[in-house]
């Protein structure tokens, strides 16, 4: 035990040592940084200093190289000045000997000016007598100037008493034309009489049958009371019928004035069922032609004047009853009489 604790005792303390090392080392570290900074520092306010310098320079090299383009720019402003200058001078001198041979010459031609003056007072004198034959001729065409104004008044006087001639004409015309519709009104009222009249006998006349009336200002025939199917010749009953109104229209005839221009008109109409075209009419058109124009020609045929009957064929396009049933077609299959004005 005695010499473990000599060895124990014997042992070497490293700690402060390596401490007090450490320490050193720091120092010199430290130290080493300040200087680097200050070197730094040192270099940076170096170059600083260097780039102000540099900036300086560039600064006057610009300055100069600004003078240096103005002073070449002036030169060559210089130069075109001169050149110009030059050619001016040139220009003057070509012109001093231009005048310098026309006053040479101009000393040779007085005499030609001379006689060139006496030329001109000649031409002067003759201009003054055309002058003075012109202005004969514009106080003759003044003269005649004034005489076209009193023809132009005289003709704006005519004008305006045919302007109230025309005025007075058309205030004769409004009262002829309204003394004409006063006629026609007049006349227009008597064919309604007469067409009341001719309506009434016909009732009277063909009151027995059902299938004959009155429809507005028409008497309507039912095609069946007229026609077999399909055809336009007129049946032993329908002749019966049209001989009583061919009496009615000429009894009817004799009363109505000669100066009312009145036309009975006979107008066909059949139903919409279209024709087969096998037969004698290819379409409606056709058969309500034919039927219309088979009664005025009856008519005709019982002493009604030719004159005095139109014929007219429809067709199916005026229906009196738009319904698509027997009943409506056999309404629509006519004869219409219509008592009108030519």
């Amino acid at each position: 035990m005695a010499l473990a604790r000599g060895r124990r005792d014997r042992r070497v303390d490293y700690w402060p040592g390596f401490v007090d090392a450490l320490s050193t080392l720091l120092l010199a570290i430290m130290f080493l940084l300040s200087v680097f900074v200050l070197a730094q520092f040192l270099l940076s306010r170096e170059i600083t200093g260097k780039d102000e310098v540099l900036n300086r320079l560039n600064s006057q090299i610009n300055e100069l190289t600004q003078l240096l383009a103005l002073e070449q720019s002036s030169s060559q402003d210089a130069q075109d000045q001169l050149v110009n200058l030059q050619a001016s001078l040139q220009a003057a001198e070509e012109e001093r000997s231009r005048l310098q041979q026309l006053l040479d010459r101009g000393a040779g031609m007085g005499a030609q000016a001379d006689a060139q003056i006496g030329a001109l007072s000649g031409e002067l004198d003759s201009q003054r007598q055309i002058s003075q034959q012109a202005l004969s001729q514009v106080e003759l065409l003044n003269q005649q100037i004034s005489a076209l104004r009193k023809q132009i008044a005289a003709l704006e006087t005519a004008l305006d008493a045919s302007e109230v001639r025309d005025r007075e004409s058309n205030t004769k015309i409004a009262d002829l034309g309204k003394r004409l519709n006063v006629a026609l009104a007049q006349r227009v009222q008597e064919l309604n009489r007469y067409r009341s009249d001719f309506f009434g006998r016909l009732r009277e006349i063909l009151s027995d049958r059902e299938n004959i009336r009155i429809v507005g200002d028409r008497f309507v025939f039912q095609s069946e009371v007229l026609f077999p199917v399909g055809s336009e010749e007129i049946n032993e009953a329908g002749r019966t019928e049209m001989a009583k109104l061919a009496q009615a229209i000429i009894e009817l005839q004799k009363e109505i004035p000669p100066e009312i221009n009145w036309v009975l008109r006979v107008d066909g109409h059949t139903d919409n069922r279209p024709l087969s075209g096998a037969g004698r009419y290819r379409d409606n058109w056709e058969l309500s032609s034919a039927r219309s124009t088979s009664v005025v020609k009856f008519l005709i045929a019982n002493g009604v004047p030719a004159n005095r009957l139109v014929a007219a064929g429809f067709g199916e396009f005026q229906p009196l009853d738009e319904a698509d049933t027997d009943e409506a077609r056999a309404r629509n299959r006519r004869i219409e009489l219509k008592l009108t004005e030519r």
